[in-house]
């Protein structure tokens, strides 16, 4: 992103409001321009950052990172690939949760979800703590949550015996 493009307009739109005020404005603001190169760039910067951090926090477990080259900055926009293999995200606790292919092939869905409001307000605290958007934490949580449970057996695989394990007496 070429942030001269940026900074070259607002100094013409500095420069257009000084003509209004007469020769003497222009002249400050040609004075002042050139000083206000650095300050408009850092500011730029900083915005895009911003921007950037909450872009991230919408689109967790993938992410936008702004990186410098020379004096202006390169947007790289990490996606998981889920079409091909299972992504391993972190969860809240700190084990890595995978989120299944087949479970991302048919993109996203809406859910209405009526929590009670203690509750909400305690899943909104811990999202907040994370950085994340209450939805992002709430995919995490349920992700996780289906990661720990333990496996059902279908009725496919059932065979009709029933073993058992132990000690008899």
């Amino acid at each position: 992103m070429n942030l001269a493009l940026y900074i070259e307009a607002l100094r013409t739109q500095l420069l257009a409001a000084a003509d209004a005020g007469g020769a003497e404005s222009r002249a400050t603001i040609e004075r002042l321009v050139p000083g206000l190169d650095a300050a408009v760039r850092v500011v730029l910067l900083e915005a895009l950052s911003s921007a950037a951090d909450e872009i991230t926090r919408e689109i967790a477990p993938g992410s936008v990172e702004i990186r410098l080259r020379g004096s202006d900055p390169d947007f790289v926009v990490n996606v998981p690939a889920f079409e091909h293999a299972d992504e391993t995200i972190t969860s809240t606790a700190g084990r890595p949760t995978v989120i299944h292919a087949a479970d991302s092939d048919a993109g996203t869905s809406r859910l209405n979800l009526r929590l009670p409001e203690g509750l909400k307000a305690r899943i909104e605290e811990a999202a907040r703590r994370e950085g994340l958007s209450l939805n992002a934490w709430l995919v995490r949580s349920a992700a996780a949550a289906l990661e720990n449970m333990p496996q059902a057996t279908s009725a496919s695989s059932r065979s009709g015996r029933q073993k058992f394990t132990g000690w008899v007496q």
